[in-house]
């Protein structure tokens, strides 16, 4: 699920580190890993900060956002690529690997299969709903991660990680869903990245009836990390404590 307020994305900390904001216990790390680590949530940053810029310019000048995508896909596509990075981060914190990648490759996904793939819908609000919603998490989500890093959290930084996501949470997963939806006809009707039978392999794959799973995935995968992201802001923000119950 792309447009989450993931967990495990950041490659710099534990899950409970990366939540709470605070070092419980962290894996000690050498000056030079802390060092690209501390560069690399900058870097991601300040990317997604050009990224907002050239979308709210391109606006102002055009007043539209028909080419919008089309004139900062390679930006878009270099640093939502640099963030494979983050699988390599899970060798030097504490994250799950199988976590991190699942939420990197949903990303890549949604920009070299689904928006760069499918030309015709590049257009599409829906795009435009889920770059918007993209932009905000991630600038949000990397400072936070730097100011952890650097040991000096702002409030309004670890404010504005555990509400934004209230809104462009449930946002962002709708500007995917429809994306992907308006992709379908595009799909069928071209039979990319489909194989067919007979081949050499004897083996058969629809994207189209693929791309149905991927969106009715969503239906079990969205309360559970929606719930779980509101637990993390009442403990975070709150204080209150939760205690799993044996059965």
């Amino acid at each position: 699920m792309a447009s989450s307020e993931e967990d495990g994305g950041a490659g710099n900390g534990s899950l409970e580190e990366k939540e709470s904001g605070k070092a419980a216990a962290p894996r000690r790390r050498g000056s030079v890993t802390t060092a690209w680590l501390i560069f690399y949530n900058i870097t991601m940053t300040a990317g997604w900060l050009v990224l907002a810029i050239a979308m709210v310019r391109f606006y102002m000048e055009k007043g539209t956002h028909k080419g919008l995508y089309k004139n900062i896909q390679k930006t878009l596509k270099f640093f939502q690529t640099f963030a494979l990075l983050e699988i390599i981060h899970c060798a030097v914190v504490h994250t799950s690997m199988l976590v991190t990648g699942v939420q990197v490759s949903s990303r890549i996904f949604m920009v070299w299969f689904i928006t760069h793939s499918v030309k015709q819908i590049q257009n599409e609000d829906s795009v435009i709903l889920f770059l918007v919603v993209w932009t905000v998490t991630e600038i949000t989500r990397y400072s936070f991660y730097t100011f952890n890093m650097l040991n000096h959290m702002p409030y309004f930084i670890k404010w504005a990680r555990y509400n934004f996501f209230i809104i462009l949470y449930p946002a962002g997963v709708i500007g995917e869903l429809l994306t992907i939806y308006a992709a379908l006809p595009y799909v069928k009707r071209s039979g990319m990245f489909s194989v067919r039978l007979p081949n050499k392999y004897n083996v058969s794959f629809d994207y189209y009836y693929f791309l149905l799973i991927v969106m009715a995935s969503y239906i079990p995968l969205f309360p559970q990390l929606y719930f779980h992201m509101l637990r993390q802001r009442r403990k975070v923000l709150h204080g209150e404590v939760f205690v799993e119950k044996d059965d």
